[in-house]
């Protein structure tokens, strides 16, 4: 396992307000060898987007170790424009809460062979949203018990 397909997502509930990020990663014959999703706290959606990719790029360096592969090959598809954009330098990062996000998601494809991000539509990355969306109501439950 050479290649690895990842599907990120973050949302929040509010902008700022209660995050969460959801990640599926596929090996290169598209089957699912990984789903996870992390609560991340008061943030906006777009930080959300990179939490979601940083988590992303961290299990998938976990993945590459466990299989024996020194490095390996990413292609990231995202449903935030705005972060593809940022990370294939067709943007420039205004948004100074997203820089320090963009240093750490940069750093971490320093892990791999190569690292490609791609937009794709929200419907094509529903696995990924129902994540983030699981992770936020049972963090919104735990809120209500107490």
């Amino acid at each position: 396992m050479s290649k690895l397909l990842i599907f990120t997502d973050g949302g929040s509930r509010g902008n700022p307000g209660p995050s969460a990020a959801g990640v599926v990663i596929k090996n290169d014959k598209n089957e699912i060898i990984l789903k996870v999703s992390k609560y991340i706290g008061e943030t906006t959606n777009n930080q959300a987007e990179y939490e979601a990719l940083v988590l992303a790029l961290q299990k998938a360096k976990g993945i590459f170790k466990s299989h024996k592969v020194k490095k390996g090959n990413l292609e990231c598809y995202l449903d935030s424009e705005l972060v593809v954009r940022h990370l294939n330098h067709e943007y420039k990062i205004k948004d100074e809460g997203l820089q320090p996000l963009f240093i750490k998601v940069w750093n971490l494809t320093l892990d791999f062979d190569s690292v490609k991000f791609f937009h794709i539509p929200r419907e094509k990355n529903k696995l990924a949203d129902e994540m983030v969306n699981r992770e936020l109501d049972r963090q919104e439950r735990n809120e209500s018990l107490f």
